[in-house]
């Protein structure tokens, strides 16, 4: 899972098939709600706040 700015999509998402070699679900933070998550306060590969949520 990463959780991840508008720069560093691309990234996660290449990351993400290659580990699970499938293509990951792609969830905008702020249409997206989970009761016992709450996304961190910056992106998985820099310190911009995220935007996006990779699974």
């Amino acid at each position: 899972m990463y959780v991840v700015c508008a720069d560093h999509l691309e990234q996660a998402i290449d990351e993400f098939v290659d580990v699970y070699e499938t293509p990951p679900d792609l969830y905008e933070l702020g249409s997206v709600s989970l009761t016992d998550w709450s996304a961190p306060s910056h992106c998985t590969f820099c310190e911009r706040a995220p935007k996006y949520l990779v699974v």
